[in-house]
């Protein structure tokens, strides 16, 4: 090998080698320029790797963070759902099982109203009414809880109909005459004319519901049913002279659980729910709520209703009494003995002559041979038979001039719509006797039975 050309070969590559150096050399300058100037333009300790390191560790974290929040809210928002569907199914559960619910306790309420009317030994007479007030309890603390799971349900429609207010107060007034006269209360009832809008049983429950309340916590004194009419519609009141309720406590007391005073009488077994209902009501209603009162100055509760044109509703005085039924034909219809038998000997105390049967083909057949006044029909008869409506529409043409009160444990107000569009009047469960009475007076007077 030619060694000269061996040299000339190195040289060239030596001479590669060191440019390479000093080009790496001056790179390594201008970095460090450049990482002088960030440090001192940038960042005050000097550390701007550390603070990027930082800032990565910081974003992983908050990424990491995110993430957990993320599957958190989806948790909660399932358990929330969960909840929800619980409650709904609560609710619906309530409000579906309420016919069997207060089945019995219509069923010992009428027999319980029977023995009240029947002339029994001073003793007797004691326990019988010690039993109809329990009885009383019960079916307030039920119908609470029954309506409060109806209106959270939503299976509560309002039937808006035009009414003389009358229709509804004298009723009322004549129960709470006698319940204040049982405590030694006064009560002063002025009636109104006037005609409003509005659904009758929901309305009636938000009034009974004031009035409940006002014989509740009243010690003396007196309670007032009125009406005032306003501009924009009709203010029902409810006042009495009881202890008052504090400003502050005026907007807590239509929260549920919550009382009018703090410390209840003895023997009060009231939820705290009457005055929540009365709200619910209200609001499904359109019907604004009112309170004044001050404490040691009594109470005024008012809703205010909007008025009905008077000629869709021809005003029919209600029996301002309890009158004689002496011979009034009445025909019940029910699936429940119990039922036929505690209304038969609540009916029969009341003078009138009673069939009583447990299925729509025996009374049909009872009706070929004979006639009554005044058809009592439980809206939900036995599976397999038709529902008291469709009962009560084939008595009606085979007896045209029947009255026909429908009675049924679900406050809806398709079905009382259907049944007035009929001419049919509605009744609740539990029955209440006095209201039953009043009811049959008055359409055995409007019958001219």
């Amino acid at each position: 090998m030619d060694l000269g050309a061996e040299r000339a070969d190195i040289e060239p590559a030596t001479e590669r080698e060191r440019a390479l150096v000093e080009e790496n050399a001056r790179l390594r300058r201008i970095c460090g320029a450049l990482i002088e100037r960030v440090e001192s333009a940038g960042m005050a300790d000097g550390a701007p790797y550390g603070a990027f390191e930082h800032a990565v560790l910081l974003a992983e974290q908050v990424r990491e963070r995110t993430d957990s929040l993320h599957r958190t809210l989806e948790a909660l928002e399932e358990a929330r759902a969960e909840a929800e569907a619980a409650n709904r199914s609560k609710t619906r559960f309530l409000a579906a099982v309420s016919h069997d619910l207060l089945q019995p306790l219509n069923a010992a309420r009428l027999f319980a109203s029977a023995l009240e009317d029947q002339a029994l030994p001073e003793a007797a007479a004691r326990q019988v009414g010690h039993i109809g007030r329990s009885l009383k309890d019960v079916e307030a603390l039920l119908g609470t809880l029954v309506d409060i799971s109806r209106l959270d349900a939503g299976v509560l429609t309002p039937d808006i109909a035009t009414f003389p207010v009358a229709e509804l107060l004298d009723v009322i007034a004549e129960e709470f005459r006698q319940l204040a006269g049982a405590r030694g209360l006064d009560f002063r009832y002025v009636p109104s004319e006037a005609v409003v809008s509005s659904d009758l049983a929901l309305l009636a429950r938000v009034v009974r519901n004031f009035l409940t309340n006002a014989v509740r916590y009243t010690e003396h004194g007196r309670l007032l049913l009125g009406c005032r009419r306003r501009r924009d519609g009709l203010e029902i009141l409810v006042g009495d002279t009881g202890p008052g309720i504090d400003e502050a406590q005026q907007q807590a007391i239509f929260l549920e659980f919550r009382r009018a005073v703090s410390e209840p009488a003895e023997g009060d077994r009231g939820l705290g729910l009457g005055l929540a209902i009365v709200d619910r009501i209200a609001a499904m209603l359109d019907h604004p709520l009112h309170l004044a009162s001050r404490p040691g100055r009594g109470a005024l509760f008012s809703i205010r209703v909007p008025y009905g044109r008077r000629e869709e509703a021809p005003t029919a005085e209600v029996p301002p009494g309890l009158h004689d039924l002496s011979g009034a034909r009445v025909w019940v219809l029910d699936d429940d003995p119990a039922i036929l038998e505690g209304m038969a000997a609540l009916l029969e105390g009341w003078g009138c002559r009673v069939r009583c049967a447990a299925t729509p083909a025996a009374l049909e057949a009872a009706g070929r041979r004979e006639r009554a006044d005044l058809l009592l029909v439980d809206y939900q008869l036995a599976p397999g038979d038709p529902d008291g409506l469709s009962v009560a529409d084939r008595l009606r043409r085979r007896h045209p001039g029947l009255g026909v009160v429908v009675i049924s444990a679900h406050q809806d107000g398709e079905l009382t719509q259907r049944a007035r569009e009929r001419g049919y009047d509605c009744l609740l469960k539990p029955v209440k006797p006095l209201r039953l009475r009043l009811l049959i007076a008055h359409r055995l007077e409007a019958g001219g039975a």
